[in-house]
């Protein structure tokens, strides 16, 4: 994954050495307004897991939005996704190394089985190349295979900022505010044919653009 210099060398030295301890800082300075946290908070009470997604330039956010719900998340097997890693596993995530496309099949297999342990799964779909805000069809095959929620997931920062990255990577800025919104649960059918699955995936992702707005 190519990515620019000032993006490694902050996600490798925090990654590395300090990550769980800076970005905790960082996080508990940032004020995040959730609009509607009854939606993961009510399937959680029915025993429901479900998969998550969020853009990959928001993924900061999002990973620690989701380190409480028993996740798993699905992380590239290129060395940045190491350095990731290490991060999620400090937040308490299993951690599958693979990608939501083709060539990730191994990964989404373990995803797959995952799910038949009850975990929520965590997925940038759009990773781990893009094209930024881009939807993979990995998330929303996992949802329609296991009949799990898909729960799309928008996140506004006021103050950030945004490196010269593929996915225009997004760090708040300390003492900032974020505004997370969850879609509601979109249930998939397993009957759906290769078309139907597709029109899915746009609208997945039509939907999710515009909730990042």
């Amino acid at each position: 994954m190519k990515i620019n210099k000032f993006k490694k060398e902050i996600l490798s030295f925090a990654g590395l050495y300090i990550s769980p301890f800076l970005i905790n800082v960082l996080l508990l300075t940032v004020r995040i307004k959730i609009e509607n946290s009854e939606i993961p908070e009510d399937l959680i009470k029915k025993n429901q897991n479900f998969t998550a997604v969020f853009w990959h330039g928001k993924m900061l956010i999002g990973w620690y939005l989701f380190r409480k719900y028993n996740s798993a998340a699905l992380i590239s097997p290129s060395k940045d996704g190491e350095i990731l890693t290490n991060l999620l596993v400090n937040w308490n995530y299993k951690v599958v190394r693979g990608s939501s496309n083709d060539s990730g099949k191994e990964a989404l297999v373990k995803m797959l089985e995952l799910a038949d342990k009850k975990m929520n799964l965590v997925i940038t779909p759009d990773g781990p190349k893009g094209p930024a805000e881009k939807m993979k069809a990995g998330a929303v095959i996992i949802c329609k295979k296991k009949k799990l929620p898909l729960l799309l997931t928008g996140i506004r920062m006021e103050n950030k900022k945004i490196l010269k990255s593929w996915d225009s990577f997004e760090i708040p800025l300390p003492f900032s505010s974020v505004t997370v919104t969850y879609s509601n649960p979109i249930w998939i059918e397993e009957s759906l044919n290769y078309d139907e699955t597709n029109e899915i995936i746009l609208k997945a992702e039509s939907r999710l653009k515009e909730m990042n707005k």
